[in-house]
């Protein structure tokens, strides 16, 4: 045990054993969860995905005019979402057309769930 300055009389070894145990079967989930937490962070990014959630599917230069961004601007923020693997794409013609991939859905929800809500307003510092 390391030795830290707390003021607990006795430590429950039970308890920290216990979520040690729990900690360790789930770091490959806080791994990925925390990398699309990051990529989620931005409010940029945030916005484009909110934006696939509704509509489904968008191209850089739709997101451009609905964001009033420029379309590389729009472009960098897209391929950062595409590295971690949280948006598709599918080319028709020349368009290429980025969507959310349905493996992560389960995850974002509830995020565009509180902005759709405006409940992250409601929330107050305690």
């Amino acid at each position: 045990m390391n030795k830290q300055n707390c003021i607990r009389d006795i430590a429950d070894l039970a308890q920290i054993t216990r979520c040690r145990n729990s900690l360790s079967n789930i770091t490959a989930s806080t791994e990925k969860l925390s990398d699309i937490l990051k990529l989620a962070g931005n409010d940029v990014r945030l916005k484009i995905l909110y934006l696939l959630n509704q509509e489904h599917h968008l191209c850089p230069c739709d997101l451009g005019d609905i964001l009033d961004m420029s379309v590389p601007a729009v472009s960098q923020h897209l391929r950062k979402l595409k590295d971690g693997g949280l948006v598709e794409t599918q080319r028709d013609g020349k368009v290429i057309f980025y969507s959310i991939n349905q493996q992560f859905i389960s995850v974002l929800k509830p995020c565009f769930d509180q902005l759709e809500n405006n409940n992250i307003l409601k929330v107050t510092a305690a």
